[in-house]
């Protein structure tokens, strides 16, 4: 095949030295396969889209700071018939975290979650009660990397009236309870190529800090999956992401449950260099994929 792996202008935010480029290690994995690979940046007008045989959205990691200038390019992939992994409606329903409570309605699991919507107030009082919780997650609904993520108690709750509701201003936020398994047993991935489970692993952020990006000094251990949270995570798969070249299920274990945190379908990490075959199950995944696209 003749591939487009979109990417961005820069990664070099997103580096770790502890962690391989994923993006070149899959580009030289497919390239051993026979194929053309490309990397290409989405937000090039150059750019021929419609000479792939395939787009494969990698690491689009700027889109949040774009998002309107990203849904404009899905719309114009869309409008030209190129084939895109994932797929571009799947892509825009997963780029707002909305998504998550269409996937509650649905009967999943997620962290509980209020929504700020865009001019509203900064309430903290009645968010710390709603959510009966100590200490809140603050972040956007369209957001990656952590981009204006906090974490507040009650008194820097209140201290951060005034910025938060310069931030509600300019787009949606939503507010969750801090869950403390994320510092004391660490966020499960579990990643699916072409719909099937392929690994996990289990990350835990550095000391005295709750995010778990590994840029961010994250760490990162490939684990076997617990039964009984992948049972969960194959179900939120297949009923979410069942034309999905790659899904990543991101949660932790609350009451012998998964809870689901994100459903990453765009531009995840997929910790491919952690397990072995993941990347020839991932160059399979692309040809059954695309056979049936």
């Amino acid at each position: 095949m003749n591939i487009a792996l979109v990417t961005c202008q820069s990664l070099a935010q997103y580096a770790a030295p502890t962690v391989e480029d994923e993006d070149a290690l899959l580009t030289r994995f497919l390239r051993a396969k026979g194929h053309r690979v490309t990397p290409e940046i989405w937000t090039d007008a150059a750019v021929d889209w419609p000479g792939y045989d395939v787009v494969v959205l990698k690491s689009p990691w700027d889109y949040f700071d774009r998002v309107q200038e990203f849904y404009a390019w899905l719309d114009r992939m869309a409008a030209l018939g190129v084939p895109m992994l994932n797929p571009g409606a799947r892509v825009r329903w997963n780029a707002d975290k909305k998504y998550l409570l269409e996937m509650a309605q649905a009967g999943a699991r997620i962290v509980p979650t209020h929504w700020l919507p865009r001019g509203s107030r900064f309430a903290p009082d009645a968010l710390f009660a709603a959510l009966g919780t100590d200490q809140l997650i603050v972040k956007p609904a369209v957001s990656g990397g952590a981009k204006n993520t906090f974490s507040l108690d009650r008194a820097q709750a209140h201290a951060a009236v005034e910025s938060l509701e310069l931030l509600l201003q300019e787009e949606d936020f939503l507010a969750q309870p801090f869950l403390p398994q994320i510092q004391t047993e660490g966020e499960w991935s579990f990643i699916y190529l072409g719909g099937q489970f392929s690994h996990c692993v289990l990350k835990t952020p550095k000391s005295g800090d709750f995010r778990v990006q590994h840029y961010l000094g994250g760490h990162i251990e490939p684990h076997a999956a617990p039964p009984h949270l992948l049972a969960t995570a194959d179900q939120l798969a297949a009923r979410f992401a069942p034309d999905c070249l790659y899904a990543r299920v991101d949660g932790v274990e609350a009451d012998g449950e998964l809870l689901l945190m994100e459903l990453e379908l765009i531009e995840p990490f997929l910790y491919l260099a952690s397990a072995e075959g993941s990347f020839a199950r991932y160059e399979e995944a692309l040809q059954r994929v695309v056979a049936v696209s």
